[in-house]
């Protein structure tokens, strides 16, 4: 089974904490342990919004603050392969090409951001679709996608299962507004939608909810179900 994560950098190394880093290394050698060839894209959390904010401030412009936040996504991805040792690529991968030869090296294909304008949410997609990748997981800070909010709408419900055409128009509202509250933005779920990715979005700030969800589809996340999906061979062993 081929899987891709995405994993926040908020996620990964809240308070650059080294146990939460070695956690998600701990969960990922579980996947490759169980048989899954696993790439990850790492974002910048909240040390890339730091300098991004600083940088803003001094007058840098959007690309400018976007190759800024490329950067941090790297940095917090050498964490992780730092904590993979000899499983995961030397260095964080820089584009497709170059996270896919990793694979078929059988490591653990590590990367970041890849270009100005592009969130690490939809490198995950696009590197999902680049593979062929069985499922797509999303490691947020949310338990799944809601139709609001939660954090501001106590009444928000959150959604079981979309379509990942349901999945756009969800996040199309939410895109609009300043400081989207979506877990998946607009472009990853557009990318989910044309490749017909299986994904699940869930709550990654316990790192075995991955595991749980890639070897099992266990998880209290949202699916993302393509139209006549088959579900994966693997999960009906192991539950």
């Amino acid at each position: 089974m081929r899987v891709v994560v995405s994993i926040g950098g908020s996620v990964l190394a809240p308070d650059l904490d080294p146990e939460r880093v070695a956690a998600y290394a701990e969960a990922i050698e579980r996947l490759v342990t169980d048989g899954c060839e696993v790439g990850v894209v790492v974002g910048g959390g909240g040390v890339a919004r730091e300098y991004i904010e600083t940088a803003r401030d001094l007058g840098a412009n959007e690309v400018e603050l976007d190759r800024l936040g490329i950067g941090t996504t790297r940095l917090n991805a050498r964490l992780l392969i730092a904590a993979l040792g000899d499983r995961a690529n030397l260095a964080p991968a820089t584009d497709y090409e170059e996270a896919g030869a990793a694979l078929r090296r059988d490591e653990v294909a590590v990367m970041g951001g890849v270009t100005p304008g592009q969130t690490t949410d939809a490198v995950a997609a696009a590197f999902a679709e680049s593979v062929d990748a069985d499922l797509l997981v999303y490691a947020t800070s949310a338990d799944g996608v809601y139709d609001a909010d939660p954090n501001a709408d106590p009444d928000a419900t959150q959604f079981a299962t979309l379509s990942p055409a349901e999945l756009v128009e969800v996040v199309l509202p939410m895109s609009r507004d300043a400081g989207a509250s979506a877990p998946v933005d607009l472009l990853a779920a557009k990318l989910i939608d044309r490749a017909g990715i299986r994904s699940v979005v869930l709550d990654g700030t316990d790192p075995t909810a991955v595991v749980d969800a890639v070897l099992r589809g266990d998880h209290t996340g949202t699916d993302v179900v393509p139209v006549d999906a088959d579900e994966p061979s693997r999960w009906a062993g192991n539950r």
